[in-house]
């Protein structure tokens, strides 16, 4: 595969990732919750996603390219938030569209 499509696969991944927490009404994907979780969890879990998916992005790197090169805090900042705008979707999903189907 060429580099580029690995970056593709990695935006990919991390879209998926950043929407998952938003999809289920379990704690981790493991532990199931009686109700409705609280949204403390629910950005407990997004976050726990970001930093998978960079642990990811860093395996990534270092195994195509051989190292990991230096990062200041603003690219972890940007990072964040463009994984903030991944998680718009099922944002939206849990919080505005179930309860209206709900009420329907």
């Amino acid at each position: 595969m060429r580099m580029q499509d690995w970056v593709l696969v990695y935006i990919a991944l991390a879209f998926i990732a950043a929407n998952l927490p938003w999809l289920g009404n379990r704690l981790f994907f493991f532990r199931a919750v009686a109700g409705e979780k609280a949204l403390q969890w629910y950005l407990l879990e997004w976050l726990a996603m970001y930093l998978i998916v960079g642990i990811i992005g860093m395996g990534m790197e270092r195994g195509l390219d051989g190292q990991n090169h230096a990062q200041g805090w603003e690219f972890y900042v940007v990072a964040l938030c463009m994984f903030a705008v991944f998680a718009i979707p099922g944002f939206i999903w849990r919080f505005n569209v179930l309860p209206m189907l709900r009420r329907s």
